[in-house]
């Protein structure tokens, strides 16, 4: 597991990105207002020339940003990379944003549900496969796949159309 943290400059990109990370399966993230450094300092300071001196070395951007931070598997990095260049750009350009991870040793209070469960693949098609047969067993479509649903569903209207022999 990783702590994704994106530093988002680039708000006007925001909803295609948060939008581009859940259809990626990325389904849960933190966002937080923040602002950087020159910027803050920018606007504490009253001093007409210091912030004047300081405005030359930062970004005409003024509005502030957005920190987003997800706990992602392992295999999600590149595809969320995939999803945030296609959203926001090439971070390596200026006032786009600024993207980094942390490995995650523990983790403790993680919806495992079907989009987010932790855990090595092996670990993931196993939990899949325990919810798959408690469902069945459960009789209970709901916890099944869309397929999996509609083939239940398919099997119920061919059973209704054949005529039962007595």
């Amino acid at each position: 597991m990783k702590l994704m943290v994106i530093i988002l400059n680039k708000l006007e990109a925001m909803e295609f990105l948060l939008e581009g990370l859940s259809a990626a399966g990325i389904g849960g993230a933190t966002i937080i207002e923040s602002s950087g450094l020159a910027m803050t300092l920018n606007k504490l300071d009253s001093s007409f020339v210091s912030s004047s001196i300081r405005a030359l070395f930062s970004s005409n951007n003024d509005e502030d940003n957005r920190t987003i931070i997800s706990v992602i598997r392992n295999d999600q990095l590149e595809i969320a990379r995939k999803v945030i260049y296609s959203t926001v750009g090439d971070l390596s350009m200026p006032n786009t944003g600024i993207l980094f991870t942390l490995p995650i040793d523990f983790a403790e209070g993680i919806k495992k549900n079907r989009g987010t469960i932790m855990g090595t693949p092996e670990e993931i098609n196993e939990a899949r496969e325990a919810e798959k047969k408690a469902a069945e067993e459960a009789n209970d479509p709901i916890f099944l796949s869309k397929k999996d649903r509609k083939g239940r569903k398919k099997k119920a209207e061919k059973e209704e159309e054949t005529p039962k022999s007595e």
